[in-house]
């Protein structure tokens, strides 16, 4: 991990807006009349997904998707201008937010300005023909970072991006080779120091895959030397396995225990239950009660929070990236409360800093426990709305759920669940 991380990070609450599908206008100018109410969520950083111009050869649907990069130093006509982009900034730090974009130096479109430039910059087979490390993504063309002249293009670019926002969300990062990203940390530092730098890290079967071509990959472990926060997709393909039945509960417990000790001691985990790549987490958690479990667990875990736009109103329709989808506001589902109590609760120095343990009961219920000193925090939560006993080394006495205010009783160091999610400490407790 960077050396100079703060764990102070770990407080972040970033919040993905894909402008495109966001509003009906679709504009950078339209987003701003919703920015106090992403600001009322406890919203730390908005991250807009790619804004530039989308290519057209080989295109994927009508409009593209955002990924395929026409020109990394222009917005997308459809979106807005320059100037609307500074206006945006301007007025997300006026709301006492900041502001980070989306980066994808791993490729372009295949009519991209820099492939029309310098076709030398890009990936060829032994025939001269674009080639591609993944073929799924055939509408890019992806980039040679073994050619140095690269490297000042795309830090440069950083640096004129970086004079206006505040953090980078990096696309595939690991498939762009670490020197490259440890150079742009570097020189990007001159312009703005405090630059929060977000890789999207990637699981054990795909670095393998990507291995067994001869090409560059970072592991977690690796990536967490250039950048400051990660995807938690390392654990992502054990958490899908226990969705479906394949795992317990418990199995799934170790391997996030086991984050703590396989990344550095300020490592920094951005959770999410959902994203634009993935299904919404009401589509994976119909139970409007499960729901409520899952967002206020994942929420207590250590490290950094995304929300992806919508999901405070419990959407189930996971947007297109390759055609106009436009968000539909109106549910009757509304997180925004619980999700504003679970940003408040993690700016805590006991879930900052404190020391964290996993444990797994009977009907799927999980205890997360925070401690520093002689202040203990736990949270319990029923992943599957289940009743149960949950044992704990709390003294007993009735206390406070720090979510909902409703009162807790632990009796011969048992808590009774009924399926709602709790989070007590030791300073909540009040006399029988």
């Amino acid at each position: 991990m960077a050396d100079d991380t703060s764990t102070d990070l770990r407080k972040l609450q970033i919040y993905s807006v894909f402008v495109r599908n966001h509003t009906q206008a679709g504009t950078l100018k339209a987003l701003e009349a919703d920015l106090p109410r992403i600001k009322a969520l406890g919203t730390d950083f908005i991250w807009l997904l790619p804004i530039n111009p989308v290519g057209e050869v080989d295109r994927k649907g009508k409009l593209g998707s955002p990924y395929s990069i026409k020109d990394y130093r222009k917005i997308d006509p459809a979106q807005g201008t320059w100037d609307d982009f500074i206006h945006l900034a301007e007025q997300i730090h006026r709301q006492g937010m900041k502001l980070m974009i989306d980066i994808v130096y791993n490729h372009t479109s295949r009519d991209s300005v820099l492939l029309k430039q310098h076709p030398e910059y890009f990936l060829h087979d032994e025939q001269g023909k674009l080639f591609n490390k993944n073929p799924e993504w055939s509408d890019v063309a992806e980039l040679d970072y073994s050619n140095h002249d690269l490297w000042n293009y795309q830090i440069e670019t950083l640096k004129q991006y970086a004079k206006i926002v505040d953090g980078f969300r990096c696309d595939v990062a690991p498939q762009v080779p670490l020197p490259f990203w440890l150079e742009a940390r570097k020189e990007v530092a001159e312009v703005k120091p405090n630059i929060v730098w977000l890789a999207e890290s990637t699981g054990g079967d795909y670095i393998r895959d990507i291995r067994s071509k001869g090409f560059w990959i970072s592991s977690d472990g690796e990536i967490y030397r250039a950048f400051d926060l990660a995807y938690d997709y390392d654990i992502d393909q054990d958490w899908h396995e226990y969705l479906a039945g394949k795992t317990s509960l418990s199995e799934y417990v170790k391997v996030l225990n086991r984050q703590d000790l396989t990344f550095p001691a300020n490592y920094i985990k951005m959770r999410n239950l959902e994203n634009h790549d993935h299904e919404r987490a009401h589509e994976l958690f119909p139970n409007l009660n499960d729901l409520i479990n899952w967002t206020a667990f994942s929420e207590f875990q250590k490290g950094a929070t995304l929300v992806y736009a919508g999901q405070e109103f419990g959407l189930k329709e996971t947007p297109s990236l390759f055609d106009a989808d436009k968000l539909n506001w109106h549910t009757s589902v509304d997180l925004s409360k619980m999700i504003k109590r679970m940003h408040e609760l993690s700016q805590d120095e006991i879930q900052v800093n404190g020391s964290c343990q996993l444990t797994s009961f009977e009907n799927d219920i999980v205890k997360v426990s925070f401690s520093k000193g002689n202040s203990k925090r736990i949270g319990i939560f029923s992943l599957k709305s289940n009743n149960g006993r949950v044992k704990t080394t709390i003294k007993d006495g009735e206390y406070m759920n720090l979510l909902s205010h409703e009162t807790v009783d632990v009796t011969n160091g048992v808590i009774q669940i009924a399926g709602e999610p709790v989070i007590i400490e030791t300073g909540s407790l009040h006399k029988k």
